[in-house]
């Protein structure tokens, strides 16, 4: 088939009858976009490189591409990197010779000799060992590879599709994955977004499995009341597309009610929270831009409580040297006192005693506060402290807390959580 026949083909088809064939249910523009992408580099022969996070359907696009292009009529190979180990990942791959390793009793074609002509879609590439990324290097360079065990160069006319959950230029950073086979499977790129993304296409998913379920189990269809739904967009996902699934099972066969409400809901749905904050925490461990968040945030402290104690300084300098004030003025400078220190049992806080003014003699010196005061140098109690002022000074909206403090509003929800500040 000529490439633009190919292209005829694949472009003839548009999105709506692409999603009922492979089973896509959604209209977020995002996947909508994915799609398209796939549907236009079906006819070509590049290499496609697919992203996103585990559950979202990444191995559905590898198959858009195979069944829209020209290569339709040749096999379909797809391949879990992750599942294979890595002593006999070359030879699944690339085949083996008689004898070339204990248990070889006879030669055997690997998957790039089965699928030429056709599409080899390599889910989990990142679990590859080096050795055989370098393999696979070469195959795409120059459709040569090798059987284990032998010497004979052979070629091969494959299309290949990658996919990963992880984070590539991170795994590259790290030694983990070779950076020129990045490129050189990435020369088209498409990212599946996670469900949490997709809005109201949770809802959409949710119904067909539902009637899907109903229909398998021969039993009425669940259906979800107002507040349940907003659970459902609320919730993040982790799982993303097979977890709704699973869940949605289990609803169907354990519960009686055929309506679900959010309270039978929630007990479904594991570390539910009502805010859509983005987890800092990777497979790899803790973003680098978290650890800024951590540092600023610590700086901010330090800042503040100078600031505060030089504050508190004029203050009692004041009070001292004019003796008896106003009321009113009184009031304010408690308030002000209480707003630096919180409210402790005395009208002072607990968490660094201050000591009462010193006069000496006649000419009531004032000494230097610093040198009386007993302040706490813990700075997860000035990080709570801070943290506290903020909530109660927007009216626990963290949104505003967090600009108040300097910090991304992820990095003071997952303090709220450390500190169990209420």
């Amino acid at each position: 088939m000529s490439y633009f026949t190919g292209y005829f083909v694949s472009t003839h088809m548009d999105l709506q009858q692409i999603k009922q064939r492979f089973g896509i249910i959604g209209t977020d523009a995002v996947l909508n976009r994915a799609i398209d992408i796939a549907r236009q580099v079906a006819p070509t022969d590049l290499s496609v490189f697919i992203t996103g996070e585990s559950g979202t359907g990444k191995e559905v696009f590898p198959q858009i591409i195979h069944h829209s292009g020209a290569r339709k009529h040749g096999e379909y190979i797809a391949v879990n990197c992750g599942a294979i180990p890595d002593g006999t990942i070359d030879s699944e791959l690339f085949g083996h010779e008689k004898g070339s390793f204990t248990g070889a009793h006879d030669a055997r074609k690997g998957y790039f000799e089965e699928a030429d002509g056709g599409t080899i879609f390599l889910d989990e590439v990142a679990e590859l060992p080096l050795s055989t990324q370098v393999r696979l290097l070469r195959v795409l360079e120059t459709g040569e590879f090798i059987r284990v065990g032998s010497s004979k160069v052979l070629k091969s006319d494959v299309r290949i599709i990658a996919a990963t959950n992880i984070d590539i230029p991170q795994a590259i950073r790290s030694g983990k994955f070779r950076e020129d086979l990045y490129y050189r499977l990435n020369t088209v790129p498409i990212n599946v977004p996670p469900l949490r993304d997709r809005g109201n296409d949770i809802l959409l998913i949710f119904r067909k499995f539902a009637s899907d379920f109903a229909e398998n189990y021969r039993m009425p269809q669940i259906i979800l009341t107002e507040d349940a739904k907003q659970v459902m967009l609320k919730y993040e996902w982790p799982g993303n597309v097979r977890q709704l699934k699973n869940i949605t099972e289990q609803l169907s066969i354990i519960e009686q009610e055929r309506e679900i409400t959010s309270a039978t809901l929630l007990r479904y749905l594991p570390e539910y929270s009502d805010t859509r904050l983005p987890a800092l925490i990777t497979k790899e461990g803790l973003r680098e831009d978290a650890f800024n968040s951590e540092r600023e945030i610590l700086y901010k402290v330090l800042f503040d409580m100078k600031k505060d104690m030089n504050d508190l300084k004029k203050l009692v300098g004041e009070i001292m040297t004019k003796g008896d004030l106003e009321p009113s003025v009184h009031h304010e400078n408690a308030q002000i006192i209480k707003n630096l220190y919180g409210s402790g049992e005395e009208g002072l806080p607990g968490r660094g005693e201050m000591s009462p003014p010193v006069r000496h003699g006649d000419d009531d010196n004032i000494q230097d506060t610093e040198e009386v005061m007993e302040e706490s140098l813990s700075l997860a109690d000035k990080e709570i402290e801070l943290i506290r002022k903020a909530l109660d000074k927007h009216r626990g909206k963290r949104k505003y807390a967090a600009l108040e403090l300097g910090i991304s509003e992820r990095t003071l929800y997952r303090k709220i959580k450390e500190y169990h500040i209420e």
